[in-house]
C-alpha cells in the first residue's frame, strides 16, 4: 500500500479522489445493473445533475466553514429562506426576475455575515449559532410568505421570468455543471493559493497559534461564513430552477447531505484540512445515491439512512487517520 501511495500519479491526484471516483463509477454500474439498464438514460443523468447543482453549492460553502473547525447546520433552511423570500418578491410584489435572483444571494450573504459575526466576534459556539439561524430562517421565511408555498415561473411562463432556468440548462446544454465546476475551481484557488485560504485552514489546525502570530483571526473566520452564505444564496437559485415550488419550514435534509459530501471528499470535521475537488465528487455520489434509490423504487428514507452511515464512516476514517499521524 505504501508503494502504491508513492506512485507519482497517485500522489498528484490523491488516493482519496481516486477511491471516490472509483466508488462513483461502481455505483453507476450497480444501479444500471439493478434497474436492468433503466439507470442509463440521459434523463436520469440530467436529474442527478439537477440534484447535484444546488447541493454542490451548499457543500462548497460549508467546506470553508468546516475548514475553520466550525460547522453550519443552517444551510438547508437558509437556502429555502432565500428562495422563498426572493420568489415571493417576484410573485407578489412584481420585482423583476434579475433583482429577485440578487435578493436570493443577498439573503444568503446576510445569514453568512450574521453567523460569522456571532462565531468570530461574540465567540458563540458554531453549533449554537447554526441551530439558531436554522430556526430564524424557517420562521422568517414563513412570516414573510404568510406560510404560503412559492412557485417560481416555468420557462414558458406568460408572466416572463422563466429565463432564469437557463442557469441549469440552455438549449439542451447542462450549463449548471459548467458553472458548478467553474465555481469549484475558484473556491479551490481561494482555499489553496491565497492568503485568505491559508489562514482559514490554519484556523482549523491551531486557532490559538494563528492568533498569537498576530493574525486577525476574527476577520478571516467571519469571511469563511460569509462565503458560505453567498454560495447558499446561489444554491437557492439552482434549487428553484430544478424543482420550482418551495415550501416554508423545510431544508434540514440538505444540511446532512452537503456535510456528508464534504466529509466524504476529504474535509476534516476537526478543521485544517479541506478538499474542494473531493467535495464535488462527494456531492455527485450523494446525488447518484438519491437517483439510484428512486430508480429502484425503494423508500426514499433509505437515502437518509445511507447518508448517515456515510457520515459516520467518513468521520471515523478521519479520526483514525489523525490518530495514526499523531
Amino acid at each position: 500500500m505504501e508503494k502504491l501511495k508513492q506512485n507519482p500519479f497517485i500522489k498528484k491526484v490523491g488516493m482519496n479522489r481516486i477511491v471516490l471516483c472509483t466508488v462513483l463509477i461502481l455505483m453507476y454500474i450497480l444501479f444500471a445493473a439493478a434497474t436492468k439498464g433503466g439507470f442509463l438514460g440521459m434523463n436520469r443523468i440530467l436529474n442527478m445533475l439537477d440534484y447535484a447543482y444546488f447541493l454542490g453549492f451548499l457543500a462548497l460553502g460549508v467546506t470553508f466553514v468546516i475548514a475553520t473547525g466550525g460547522i453550519d447546520f443552517s444551510i438547508g433552511p437558509v437556502m429555502f429562506c432565500c428562495s422563498l423570500v426572493a420568489g415571493y418578491c417576484f410573485t407578489s410584489y412584481g420585482v423583476p426576475m434579475a433583482l429577485a435572483l440578487i435578493i436570493s444571494i443577498l439573503v444568503g450573504v446576510l445569514f453568512g455575515v450574521f453567523n460569522g459575526y456571532l462565531v468570530a466576534y461574540w465567540n458563540v459556539p458554531p453549533f449554537i449559532v447554526s441551530m439558531a439561524s436554522m430556526n430564524i430562517a424557517k420562521g422568517a421565511a414563513s412570516v414573510f410568505t404568510k406560510t404560503q408555498s412559492v412557485s417560481w415561473p416555468q420557462r414558458t411562463a406568460e408572466t416572463g421570468g422563466g429565463w432564469y432556468r437557463n442557469v441549469i440548462n440552455w438549449n439542451g446544454i447542462p450549463v449548471g455543471i459548467i458553472v458548478l465546476l467553474a465555481v469549484a475551481v475558484i473556491c479551490a484557488i481561494l482555499l489553496n493559493k491565497t492568503k485568505m485560504g491559508r489562514y482559514i485552514l490554519c484556523l482549523g489546525s491551531n486557532k490559538e497559534a494563528v492568533r498569537l502570530s498576530g493574525v486577525n483571526i476574527k476577520k478571516w473566520e467571519m469571511l469563511a461564513y460569509t462565503i458560505c452564505g453567498t454560495l447558499v444564496g446561489i444554491a437557492a437559485i439552482y434549487y428553484v430552477a430544478a424543482f420550482t415550488t418551495v415550501q416554508p419550514g423545510y431544508g434540514d435534509q440538505y444540511n446532512n447531505e452537503a456535510i456528508a459530501g464534504c466529509v466524504m471528499g476529504g474535509t476534516s470535521m476537526s478543521g485544517g484540512l479541506a478538499s474542494i475537488s473531493g467535495t464535488v465528487i462527494g456531492v455527485l455520489i450523494i446525488a447518484m445515491l438519491q437517483q439510484g434509490i428512486m430508480a429502484l423504487g425503494a423508500d426514499k428514507n433509505w437515502q437518509l439512512v445511507i447518508t448517515g452511515v456515510i457520515v459516520i464512516l467518513a468521520v471515523s476514517m478521519d479520526v483514525l487517520t489523525r490518530r495514526r499521524k499523531n
